[in-house]
Protein backbone atom coordinates (compact mmCIF):
# COMPACT_ATOMS: atom_id res chain seq x y z
CA UNK A 1 0.00 0.00 0.00
CA UNK A 2 2.75 2.54 1.06
CA UNK A 3 4.31 2.15 -2.59
CA UNK A 4 0.88 2.59 -4.21
CA UNK A 5 0.28 5.79 -2.31
CA UNK A 6 3.85 6.94 -2.81
CA UNK A 7 3.56 6.69 -6.76
CA UNK A 8 0.10 8.11 -6.85
CA UNK A 9 1.22 10.85 -4.88
CA UNK A 10 4.46 11.94 -7.04
CA UNK A 11 2.07 11.42 -9.83
CA UNK A 12 -0.46 14.29 -8.42
CA UNK A 13 2.14 16.21 -7.45
CA UNK A 14 4.16 16.00 -10.96
CA UNK A 15 7.26 15.15 -8.42
CA UNK A 16 7.72 11.24 -10.30
CA UNK A 17 10.47 10.75 -13.01
CA UNK A 18 9.48 9.55 -15.86
CA UNK A 19 11.47 7.63 -18.34
CA UNK A 20 10.33 7.44 -22.03
CA UNK A 21 12.20 4.08 -23.72
CA UNK A 22 12.26 4.70 -27.52
CA UNK A 23 11.75 8.62 -28.68
CA UNK A 24 9.77 7.68 -32.21
CA UNK A 25 6.58 9.05 -33.75
CA UNK A 26 4.86 7.76 -30.62
CA UNK A 27 7.90 8.12 -27.45
CA UNK A 28 8.86 11.75 -28.49
CA UNK A 29 5.29 13.63 -28.36
CA UNK A 30 5.04 11.07 -25.17
CA UNK A 31 7.94 12.40 -23.69
CA UNK A 32 7.70 16.38 -24.34
CA UNK A 33 3.96 16.27 -23.34
CA UNK A 34 5.37 15.05 -19.80
CA UNK A 35 7.72 17.17 -19.52
CA UNK A 36 5.31 20.20 -20.37
CA UNK A 37 3.15 18.89 -17.90
CA UNK A 38 6.24 19.26 -15.58
CA UNK A 39 7.60 15.73 -14.73
CA UNK A 40 11.26 15.31 -15.11
CA UNK A 41 11.16 12.91 -18.39
CA UNK A 42 14.52 10.43 -19.42
CA UNK A 43 13.87 10.20 -23.31
CA UNK A 44 16.08 6.63 -23.87
CA UNK A 45 17.09 5.91 -27.23
CA UNK A 46 19.86 4.05 -28.66
CA UNK A 47 20.57 6.16 -31.83
CA UNK A 48 23.08 8.62 -30.94
CA UNK A 49 22.00 10.92 -33.90
CA UNK A 50 18.32 11.25 -33.01
CA UNK A 51 19.82 12.19 -29.23
CA UNK A 52 22.40 14.90 -30.55
CA UNK A 53 19.77 16.47 -32.83
CA UNK A 54 17.35 16.51 -29.82
CA UNK A 55 19.99 18.28 -27.76
CA UNK A 56 20.58 20.78 -30.03
CA UNK A 57 16.83 21.26 -30.14
CA UNK A 58 15.35 19.79 -33.07
CA UNK A 59 12.65 17.95 -33.36
CA UNK A 60 12.72 15.75 -35.94
CA UNK A 61 9.08 14.03 -35.68
CA UNK A 62 6.61 16.97 -35.62
CA UNK A 63 9.00 20.05 -36.39
CA UNK A 64 7.91 21.14 -32.61
CA UNK A 65 12.06 22.77 -32.51
CA UNK A 66 10.76 25.70 -29.70
CA UNK A 67 9.61 23.05 -27.44
CA UNK A 68 12.14 20.66 -27.77
CA UNK A 69 14.28 23.97 -27.35
CA UNK A 70 12.25 24.76 -24.16
CA UNK A 71 12.39 21.65 -22.84
CA UNK A 72 15.63 20.57 -22.99
CA UNK A 73 17.01 24.34 -21.63
CA UNK A 74 14.50 23.90 -18.60
CA UNK A 75 16.14 20.40 -17.30
CA UNK A 76 12.45 18.73 -17.81
CA UNK A 77 13.54 16.15 -20.72
CA UNK A 78 16.73 14.83 -20.52
CA UNK A 79 17.81 12.74 -24.16
CA UNK A 80 19.93 9.95 -22.96
CA UNK A 81 21.84 6.85 -24.12
CA UNK A 82 22.49 5.84 -20.72
CA UNK A 83 20.03 2.47 -19.84
CA UNK A 84 21.05 3.68 -16.44
CA UNK A 85 18.47 6.12 -16.00
CA UNK A 86 15.79 3.46 -15.77
CA UNK A 87 17.25 3.05 -11.77
CA UNK A 88 15.76 5.87 -10.58
CA UNK A 89 12.81 6.15 -12.75
CA UNK A 90 9.01 6.00 -10.52
CA UNK A 91 7.57 4.96 -14.33
CA UNK A 92 9.13 3.64 -17.44
CA UNK A 93 6.80 3.80 -20.44
CA UNK A 94 8.17 1.55 -23.12
CA UNK A 95 7.41 2.37 -27.01
CA UNK A 96 10.53 0.54 -29.35
CA UNK A 97 9.11 -0.98 -32.25
CA UNK A 98 7.29 -4.61 -32.99
CA UNK A 99 7.99 -5.14 -36.72
CA UNK A 100 7.53 -8.66 -38.49
CA UNK A 101 10.11 -11.25 -39.29
CA UNK A 102 11.02 -12.19 -42.88
CA UNK A 103 8.27 -15.08 -41.81
CA UNK A 104 5.09 -12.41 -41.43
CA UNK A 105 5.26 -13.58 -37.78
CA UNK A 106 6.03 -10.99 -34.79
CA UNK A 107 9.24 -9.89 -33.71
CA UNK A 108 9.35 -8.69 -29.77
CA UNK A 109 12.48 -8.89 -29.47
CA UNK A 110 12.87 -5.23 -29.19
CA UNK A 111 10.33 -5.76 -25.82
CA UNK A 112 12.07 -8.57 -24.92
CA UNK A 113 15.69 -7.00 -24.59
CA UNK A 114 13.97 -3.83 -22.66
CA UNK A 115 11.78 -5.70 -20.40
CA UNK A 116 14.54 -7.47 -19.24
CA UNK A 117 16.78 -4.95 -18.64
CA UNK A 118 13.81 -3.09 -17.02
CA UNK A 119 13.76 -6.12 -14.59
CA UNK A 120 17.45 -5.80 -13.43
CA UNK A 121 17.68 -1.76 -12.91
CA UNK A 122 14.19 -0.75 -11.65
CA UNK A 123 13.57 0.51 -8.10
CA UNK A 124 10.43 -0.87 -6.06
CA UNK A 125 7.24 0.98 -6.83
CA UNK A 126 7.85 1.62 -10.28
CA UNK A 127 5.14 1.63 -12.65
CA UNK A 128 5.88 -0.01 -16.20
CA UNK A 129 3.83 0.72 -19.02
CA UNK A 130 4.09 -1.35 -22.54
CA UNK A 131 2.91 1.14 -25.39
CA UNK A 132 3.95 -1.06 -28.53
CA UNK A 133 1.59 -2.56 -30.34
CA UNK A 134 1.91 -6.03 -29.86
CA UNK A 135 -0.73 -9.48 -29.55
CA UNK A 136 -2.91 -10.31 -26.75
CA UNK A 137 -0.97 -11.54 -23.79
CA UNK A 138 2.66 -9.93 -24.46
CA UNK A 139 2.18 -7.88 -21.17
CA UNK A 140 0.97 -10.45 -19.03
CA UNK A 141 3.23 -13.64 -20.46
CA UNK A 142 6.20 -11.73 -21.91
CA UNK A 143 6.84 -8.78 -20.43
CA UNK A 144 6.09 -9.85 -16.28
CA UNK A 145 8.11 -12.95 -16.30
CA UNK A 146 10.98 -10.93 -17.48
CA UNK A 147 10.61 -8.23 -15.04
CA UNK A 148 10.10 -10.72 -12.36
CA UNK A 149 13.39 -12.49 -13.49
CA UNK A 150 15.51 -9.40 -12.68
CA UNK A 151 14.94 -9.99 -8.68
CA UNK A 152 14.58 -6.77 -7.88
CA UNK A 153 10.51 -6.77 -7.47
CA UNK A 154 8.51 -10.00 -6.20
CA UNK A 155 4.63 -8.96 -6.73
CA UNK A 156 2.90 -7.09 -9.37
CA UNK A 157 -0.03 -5.00 -8.18
CA UNK A 158 2.38 -4.54 -4.79
CA UNK A 159 5.89 -3.59 -5.41
CA UNK A 160 5.64 -2.77 -9.13
CA UNK A 161 2.75 -2.09 -11.25
CA UNK A 162 1.97 -2.99 -15.18
CA UNK A 163 0.09 -2.08 -17.44
CA UNK A 164 -0.25 -2.07 -21.37
CA UNK A 165 -1.57 1.37 -23.20
CA UNK A 166 -1.60 1.19 -26.93
CA UNK A 167 -0.02 4.25 -28.75
CA UNK A 168 -3.01 5.86 -31.32
CA UNK A 169 -0.85 8.06 -33.47
CA UNK A 170 -2.27 9.38 -36.84
CA UNK A 171 0.76 11.16 -38.39
CA UNK A 172 -0.18 14.20 -40.22
CA UNK A 173 -3.64 13.98 -38.70
CA UNK A 174 -4.36 17.79 -38.09
CA UNK A 175 -7.14 17.48 -35.94
CA UNK A 176 -5.96 14.63 -33.43
CA UNK A 177 -2.49 14.46 -31.56
CA UNK A 178 -1.37 12.60 -28.46
CA UNK A 179 -2.73 14.75 -26.28
CA UNK A 180 -6.70 14.87 -27.32
CA UNK A 181 -7.06 11.38 -28.61
CA UNK A 182 -8.50 9.21 -25.97
CA UNK A 183 -6.50 6.15 -24.02
CA UNK A 184 -7.35 3.34 -23.09
CA UNK A 185 -5.43 1.54 -20.23
CA UNK A 186 -5.58 -1.85 -19.53
CA UNK A 187 -2.92 -3.20 -15.82
CA UNK A 188 -2.09 -6.71 -14.94
CA UNK A 189 -4.39 -5.81 -11.68
CA UNK A 190 -6.81 -3.34 -10.96
CA UNK A 191 -3.93 -1.01 -9.31
CA UNK A 192 -2.10 -1.30 -11.68
CA UNK A 193 -4.88 0.27 -14.44
CA UNK A 194 -6.05 3.06 -11.83
CA UNK A 195 -2.08 4.10 -11.72
CA UNK A 196 -1.85 3.81 -15.09
CA UNK A 197 -5.28 5.65 -15.17
CA UNK A 198 -3.73 8.58 -13.06
CA UNK A 199 -0.58 8.97 -15.13
CA UNK A 200 -2.23 9.13 -18.39
CA UNK A 201 -4.88 11.98 -16.82
CA UNK A 202 -1.86 14.13 -16.40
CA UNK A 203 -1.36 13.99 -19.90
CA UNK A 204 -4.31 14.85 -21.85
CA UNK A 205 -6.41 17.65 -22.44
CA UNK A 206 -9.15 15.93 -20.15
CA UNK A 207 -9.08 13.69 -17.59
CA UNK A 208 -12.10 11.73 -19.39
CA UNK A 209 -9.92 11.07 -22.10
CA UNK A 210 -8.91 8.23 -20.39
CA UNK A 211 -10.51 4.53 -20.56
CA UNK A 212 -9.85 1.88 -18.55
CA UNK A 213 -10.04 -1.99 -19.92
CA UNK A 214 -10.49 -4.84 -17.40
CA UNK A 215 -7.23 -6.02 -18.72
CA UNK A 216 -4.01 -5.67 -20.05
CA UNK A 217 -5.23 -8.44 -22.76
CA UNK A 218 -8.56 -6.50 -23.73
CA UNK A 219 -6.61 -3.27 -24.44
CA UNK A 220 -3.69 -5.28 -26.49
CA UNK A 221 -6.48 -6.83 -28.88
CA UNK A 222 -8.40 -3.44 -28.71
CA UNK A 223 -5.72 -1.87 -30.39
CA UNK A 224 -5.26 -4.48 -33.02
CA UNK A 225 -8.86 -4.40 -34.10
CA UNK A 226 -8.81 -0.85 -34.72
CA UNK A 227 -6.06 -1.09 -37.24
CA UNK A 228 -7.45 -4.36 -38.41
CA UNK A 229 -10.92 -2.70 -38.97
CA UNK A 230 -8.89 -0.21 -41.47
CA UNK A 231 -7.01 -2.95 -43.02
CA UNK A 232 -10.52 -4.99 -43.77
CA UNK A 233 -12.51 -2.12 -44.71
CA UNK A 234 -9.57 -1.12 -47.61
CA UNK A 235 -9.61 -4.06 -48.66
CA UNK A 236 -13.28 -4.35 -48.97
CA UNK A 237 -13.07 -0.96 -51.18
CA UNK A 238 -10.13 -1.83 -53.04
CA UNK A 239 -11.84 -5.11 -54.18
CA UNK A 240 -14.92 -2.99 -55.09
CA UNK A 241 -12.10 -1.08 -57.32
CA UNK A 242 -11.06 -3.97 -59.18
CA UNK A 243 -14.40 -4.74 -59.94
CA UNK A 244 -15.65 -1.21 -60.96
CA UNK A 245 -12.46 -1.39 -63.67
CA UNK A 246 -13.97 -4.84 -64.87
CA UNK A 247 -17.82 -3.20 -65.30
CA UNK A 248 -16.52 -0.06 -67.00
CA UNK A 249 -17.78 1.54 -63.45
CA UNK A 250 -15.98 4.25 -61.58
CA UNK A 251 -15.72 3.43 -57.90
CA UNK A 252 -15.11 7.45 -56.96
CA UNK A 253 -18.75 7.84 -58.45
CA UNK A 254 -20.14 4.65 -56.46
CA UNK A 255 -18.17 5.87 -53.17
CA UNK A 256 -19.57 9.54 -53.48
CA UNK A 257 -22.78 8.33 -53.92
CA UNK A 258 -22.81 6.07 -51.19
CA UNK A 259 -21.45 8.70 -48.97
CA UNK A 260 -24.83 10.73 -49.20
CA UNK A 261 -26.68 8.14 -46.60
CA UNK A 262 -26.29 10.01 -43.36
CA UNK A 263 -26.13 6.62 -40.88
CA UNK A 264 -24.99 2.61 -41.26
CA UNK A 265 -21.84 3.93 -43.78
CA UNK A 266 -18.10 4.73 -43.39
CA UNK A 267 -16.08 6.12 -46.24
CA UNK A 268 -12.94 4.33 -47.07
CA UNK A 269 -10.91 4.92 -50.03
CA UNK A 270 -9.11 2.54 -52.45
CA UNK A 271 -5.39 3.11 -53.43
CA UNK A 272 -2.07 1.49 -54.26
CA UNK A 273 -2.01 -0.83 -51.30
CA UNK A 274 -1.36 -0.18 -47.41
CA UNK A 275 1.57 1.18 -45.64
CA UNK A 276 2.87 2.41 -42.14
CA UNK A 277 4.09 1.32 -38.79
CA UNK A 278 0.57 -0.41 -38.25
CA UNK A 279 -1.64 -1.32 -40.47
CA UNK A 280 0.55 -3.87 -42.29
CA UNK A 281 1.81 -5.42 -39.40
CA UNK A 282 -1.05 -5.51 -36.61
CA UNK A 283 -3.22 -8.25 -38.84
CA UNK A 284 -0.30 -10.47 -38.56
CA UNK A 285 -0.05 -10.49 -34.67
CA UNK A 286 -3.47 -11.23 -34.44
CA UNK A 287 -3.67 -14.26 -37.03
CA UNK A 288 -0.53 -15.93 -35.73
CA UNK A 289 -2.05 -15.45 -31.90
CA UNK A 290 -5.30 -16.95 -33.06
CA UNK A 291 -3.30 -20.21 -34.00
CA UNK A 292 -2.66 -20.81 -30.44
CA UNK A 293 -6.49 -21.32 -30.08
CA UNK A 294 -7.08 -23.43 -33.04
CA UNK A 295 -8.86 -20.40 -34.89
CA UNK A 296 -8.22 -19.75 -38.55
CA UNK A 297 -8.84 -15.47 -38.96
CA UNK A 298 -9.68 -16.21 -42.43
CA UNK A 299 -11.10 -12.91 -43.37
CA UNK A 300 -8.25 -10.44 -41.63
CA UNK A 301 -6.57 -12.82 -44.03
CA UNK A 302 -8.15 -12.34 -47.16
CA UNK A 303 -8.32 -8.67 -46.86
CA UNK A 304 -3.97 -9.18 -46.22
CA UNK A 305 -4.18 -11.24 -49.09
CA UNK A 306 -5.85 -7.95 -51.30
CA UNK A 307 -3.54 -5.69 -50.12
CA UNK A 308 -1.14 -6.56 -51.07
CA UNK A 309 -2.25 -7.30 -54.51
CA UNK A 310 -2.64 -3.76 -55.18
CA UNK A 311 1.01 -3.03 -56.21
CA UNK A 312 0.66 -5.85 -58.75
CA UNK A 313 -2.59 -3.81 -60.15
CA UNK A 314 -1.16 -0.63 -59.83
CA UNK A 315 1.98 -1.78 -62.63
CA UNK A 316 -0.93 -3.41 -64.73
CA UNK A 317 -2.74 0.05 -64.69
CA UNK A 318 1.29 1.50 -66.28
CA UNK A 319 1.04 -0.73 -68.18
CA UNK A 320 -2.05 -0.12 -69.98
CA UNK A 321 -0.98 3.57 -69.48
CA UNK A 322 2.12 2.88 -71.57
CA UNK A 323 -0.10 0.86 -74.65
CA UNK A 324 2.55 -0.19 -77.09
CA UNK A 325 5.25 1.68 -75.83
CA UNK A 326 5.36 -0.91 -73.42
CA UNK A 327 7.51 -1.38 -70.14
CA UNK A 328 11.00 -2.84 -70.41
CA UNK A 329 12.75 0.27 -70.98
CA UNK A 330 10.22 2.57 -70.05
CA UNK A 331 10.95 5.73 -67.75
CA UNK A 332 8.56 5.57 -65.28
CA UNK A 333 8.53 7.67 -62.48
CA UNK A 334 6.41 7.30 -59.08
CA UNK A 335 5.08 10.68 -57.37
CA UNK A 336 5.55 9.57 -53.59
CA UNK A 337 7.28 7.01 -51.71
CA UNK A 338 5.48 8.23 -48.65
CA UNK A 339 2.84 5.54 -47.10
CA UNK A 340 0.82 8.45 -46.87
CA UNK A 341 0.02 12.19 -47.68
CA UNK A 342 2.35 14.74 -46.07
CA UNK A 343 4.49 12.32 -44.13
CA UNK A 344 8.12 11.76 -44.18
CA UNK A 345 7.58 7.80 -43.77
CA UNK A 346 8.24 4.89 -46.30
CA UNK A 347 7.75 1.97 -43.90
CA UNK A 348 5.65 -0.28 -45.66
CA UNK A 349 4.82 1.98 -48.34
CA UNK A 350 2.99 0.27 -51.61
CA UNK A 351 5.62 2.86 -53.55
CA UNK A 352 8.23 0.33 -52.68
CA UNK A 353 6.83 -2.48 -53.65
CA UNK A 354 5.78 -1.34 -56.82
CA UNK A 355 9.34 0.11 -57.42
CA UNK A 356 10.59 -3.55 -56.66
CA UNK A 357 8.18 -5.09 -59.24
CA UNK A 358 8.60 -2.35 -61.59
CA UNK A 359 12.89 -3.04 -61.69
CA UNK A 360 12.27 -6.50 -61.68
CA UNK A 361 10.12 -6.46 -64.90
CA UNK A 362 12.93 -4.09 -66.53
CA UNK A 363 11.53 -0.68 -66.70
CA UNK A 364 13.57 2.56 -65.50
CA UNK A 365 12.11 3.55 -62.39
CA UNK A 366 12.98 6.67 -60.74
CA UNK A 367 11.10 8.39 -57.51
CA UNK A 368 10.12 12.30 -56.67
CA UNK A 369 8.86 13.26 -53.16
CA UNK A 370 9.02 16.04 -51.57
CA UNK A 371 8.74 14.63 -48.25
CA UNK A 372 11.84 12.12 -48.52
CA UNK A 373 14.57 13.29 -50.04
CA UNK A 374 16.78 9.82 -49.96
CA UNK A 375 15.23 6.22 -49.02
CA UNK A 376 16.87 3.29 -48.26
CA UNK A 377 15.55 0.00 -50.01
CA UNK A 378 17.33 -3.19 -49.34
CA UNK A 379 20.75 -1.54 -48.78
CA UNK A 380 20.43 0.51 -51.55
CA UNK A 381 20.07 4.20 -51.12
CA UNK A 382 17.23 5.58 -53.62
CA UNK A 383 17.03 9.62 -53.98
CA UNK A 384 14.05 12.10 -55.39
CA UNK A 385 14.65 13.50 -58.51
CA UNK A 386 14.33 17.11 -59.68
CA UNK A 387 10.26 17.87 -60.60
CA UNK A 388 11.84 18.32 -64.34
CA UNK A 389 12.02 14.49 -64.67
CA UNK A 390 8.60 14.76 -64.86
CA UNK A 391 8.52 15.91 -68.55
CA UNK A 392 10.89 13.60 -69.18
CA UNK A 393 8.85 10.14 -67.94
CA UNK A 394 6.73 8.11 -69.88
CA UNK A 395 4.63 7.35 -67.49
CA UNK A 396 3.79 9.41 -64.08
CA UNK A 397 2.34 7.24 -61.01
CA UNK A 398 0.56 9.34 -58.32
CA UNK A 399 1.17 6.82 -55.49
CA UNK A 400 0.88 9.86 -52.59
CA UNK A 401 -1.43 12.96 -52.73
CA UNK A 402 1.33 15.01 -51.29
CA UNK A 403 -0.06 18.66 -50.52
CA UNK A 404 2.79 20.29 -52.15
CA UNK A 405 2.09 18.15 -55.66
CA UNK A 406 0.50 20.34 -58.16
CA UNK A 407 -1.76 18.81 -60.27
CA UNK A 408 -2.29 21.40 -62.21
CA UNK A 409 1.98 21.52 -63.27
CA UNK A 410 1.53 17.94 -63.41
CA UNK A 411 -1.10 16.98 -65.99
CA UNK A 412 0.55 19.90 -67.90
CA UNK A 413 3.84 18.19 -68.12
CA UNK A 414 3.18 14.58 -68.12
CA UNK A 415 2.95 12.18 -71.50
CA UNK A 416 0.77 9.77 -69.12
CA UNK A 417 -0.66 9.87 -65.24
CA UNK A 418 -1.76 6.48 -63.53
CA UNK A 419 -3.84 8.34 -60.52
CA UNK A 420 -3.92 5.80 -57.64
CA UNK A 421 -5.69 8.20 -55.45
CA UNK A 422 -8.58 9.93 -57.31
CA UNK A 423 -6.78 12.57 -57.44
CA UNK A 424 -8.42 13.65 -61.20
CA UNK A 425 -11.84 12.71 -60.63
CA UNK A 426 -14.45 15.02 -60.88
CA UNK A 427 -11.77 17.85 -62.75
CA UNK A 428 -12.66 18.67 -66.34
CA UNK A 429 -8.95 17.14 -68.53
CA UNK A 430 -9.89 18.03 -71.90
CA UNK A 431 -7.32 20.91 -71.58
CA UNK A 432 -4.72 18.56 -71.28
CA UNK A 433 -2.68 16.40 -73.68
CA UNK A 434 -1.61 14.09 -70.59
CA UNK A 435 -3.20 10.14 -70.82
CA UNK A 436 -5.09 9.91 -67.13
CA UNK A 437 -5.53 6.11 -66.04
CA UNK A 438 -7.62 6.54 -62.89
CA UNK A 439 -7.75 3.46 -60.93
CA UNK A 440 -11.02 2.09 -60.06
CA UNK A 441 -11.98 4.41 -62.93
CA UNK A 442 -13.71 1.49 -65.54
CA UNK A 443 -11.45 3.29 -68.54
CA UNK A 444 -12.51 -0.11 -70.41
CA UNK A 445 -14.94 0.09 -73.59
CA UNK A 446 -18.34 -0.35 -72.17
CA UNK A 447 -19.81 -3.75 -72.50
CA UNK A 448 -22.35 -4.43 -74.97
CA UNK A 449 -26.15 -4.58 -74.28
CA UNK A 450 -27.72 -7.99 -74.49
CA UNK A 451 -30.76 -7.62 -76.12
CA UNK A 452 -33.50 -10.38 -74.41
CA UNK A 453 -35.99 -9.81 -77.52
Amino acid sequence: MESINRLSQALQDRSATITVVGLGYVGLPLALGFAQQGFRVMGLDDDAPKIDRLMQGTDYINGQDAVVQASVSSGKFNPTRDINCMSHSDVIVICVPTPLTKNREPNISYVEGVAKRIGQLMKPGTLVVLESTTYPGTTEEVVLPLVLAGGRVTQVGRDFFLAFSPERVDPGNPSYHTYNTTKIVGGVTPTCTDLTAQLYQTLLERTDLVKKASSSRAAELEKLFENIFRSVNIALVNELALLCNEMSLNVWEILDLASTKPFGFMRFNPGPGIGGHCIPLDPFYLTWKAREFDFSTRFIELAGQLNAHMPHHVVDLIIQGLGSRGLVGANVLLLGMAYKKDVADHRESPSVRVLEILQHRQADVKYLDPMLPAVKIEGVMWRSVDPSEIAKADCCVLMTDHTEFDMDSILKQAKVLVDTRGWTQGRDLSGYACKVVCLGHGQKAAHPVVSLK
